[in-house]
């Protein structure tokens, strides 16, 4: 008997339809002798195709390369990005900034393994939510330590953690994880300013796509739209995709709009298109 094509081999591990093209649990750096690991799909093809660095939510104590953002990696799959959704470290084990040099340290390995996963590094975009979401424009703000990609994208992102923080009146329980502080004094609001990405926009950053619900109540909606002003009035392109009515949950958005990963999607075909 003929064996199937490699796109249609799947099986089912942990619950997730997994591919045969798909890796688990790849090591891309080991830091204090905790290994970090990421899930990649790698297109059935000759590729090269553009990439996805994925980084998940959970307030940065929380959440797995597996979870609420695997919602996305159905769409990704089925347009043919080579897609990496990374776990880092978690607070209050580990404060800030050891999720961010992770978020970095994954951009790099995956830019020079990008042959292995059929992947060209040059079309190169990194996505976060929630947490992960301000992680990733983070990265892509600093570009730092060969970190720089091609296209941004920011769902339910915070990005004012200073304004956010005022916001609610005092630090969150997940910024107290985070940061190891209890109260805001001048050296709290430093650290705030340090992890804000609105406060690193200049000329020239890759492209954004900013998407969130306008329910949102973890991160208010205020946050995309104040992000998106200030990269415009830096000349950046940002667009922001609003699903209407939905909350901050990525898994409830299918109710309100599931057009949203549609045109996800569909942008970052745009901004990875391979030049002619």
């Amino acid at each position: 008997m003929k064996s199937a094509p490699a796109f249609l081999l799947v099986v089912v591990l942990s619950g997730r339809a997994v591919l045969a093209t798909d890796k688990l649990d790849v090591e891309y750096g080991v830091t204090g002798g905790e290994g970090l690991r990421l899930d990649a799909h790698c297109p059935d093809g000759p590729g090269p195709y553009p990439m996805v660095v994925i980084v998940h939510g959970g307030g940065w104590s929380s959440g797995d390369k597996q979870k609420d953002i695997s919602v996305l990696f159905g769409p990704l799959s089925k347009s043919n990005f080579a897609w990496f959704s990374i776990n880092y470290r978690l607070a209050p084990t580990n404060r800030w900034p050891a999720c961010l040099e992770d978020t970095e340290a994954a951009i790099r390995w995956v830019k020079a393994h990008a042959k292995d996963y059929k992947g060209n590094p040059q079309r190169m975009a990194v996505l976060g939510y929630s947490a992960g979401g301000q992680l990733a424009c983070l990265a892509a703000v600093l570009a730092r330590h060969d970190a720089q990609v091609q296209a941004v994208v920011g769902v339910a992102a915070p990005t004012d953690m200073v304004a956010d923080t005022e916001r609610r009146g005092g630090l969150s329980k997940s910024l107290q994880m985070l940061l190891g502080r209890e109260t805001v004094d001048d050296q709290t609001r430093a650290l705030l300013r340090e992890m804000s990405p609105i406060n690193y926009i200049k000329r020239g950053l890759p492209p954004f796509l900013l998407i969130q619900g306008d329910a949102d109540k973890t991160v208010h909606y205020e946050q995309s739209l104040n992000f998106q002003a200030k990269l415009r009035e830096n000349g950046v392109p940002c667009e922001l995709v609003t699903v209407k009515g939905a909350p901050h949950r990525i898994t409830e958005w299918d109710k309100f709009d599931p057009s949203y990963k549609e045109k996800l999607v569909a942008w970052l075909e745009e901004k990875l298109a391979a030049k002619k």
